[in-house]
């Protein structure tokens, strides 16, 4: 079983308004030196079988038609190799 991620972005043309928060909080919160924030989505899915340029292929439709919004919104599809744990 393979993991695809998703990664769903706001083009950069796109105002920003929970990012710009985020960004405006870090310095009351102790965190100075971040010039932008852009929030975002991630999607990962487990993929049964091998992930090839056919399944990557429906993956990619699978994002344009349902999981971004593409007239506002980029998305990036890849393979993770491996798991990261969070806060590693």
């Amino acid at each position: 079983m393979a993991r695809v991620v998703v990664d769903v972005m706001l083009k950069p043309e796109i105002l920003d308004p929970q990012g710009q928060a985020v960004q405006r909080a870090l310095p009351r919160l102790g965190f100075e030196g971040v010039s932008d924030v852009r929030q975002g989505k991630r999607f990962e899915l487990e993929v049964d079988g091998p992930v090839d340029d056919a399944a990557l292929t429906r993956i990619r439709e699978l994002a344009e038609s349902f999981l971004a919004n593409t007239v506002i919104e980029d998305f990036t599809v890849k393979v993770e190799d491996e798991k990261v744990e969070a806060g590693k």
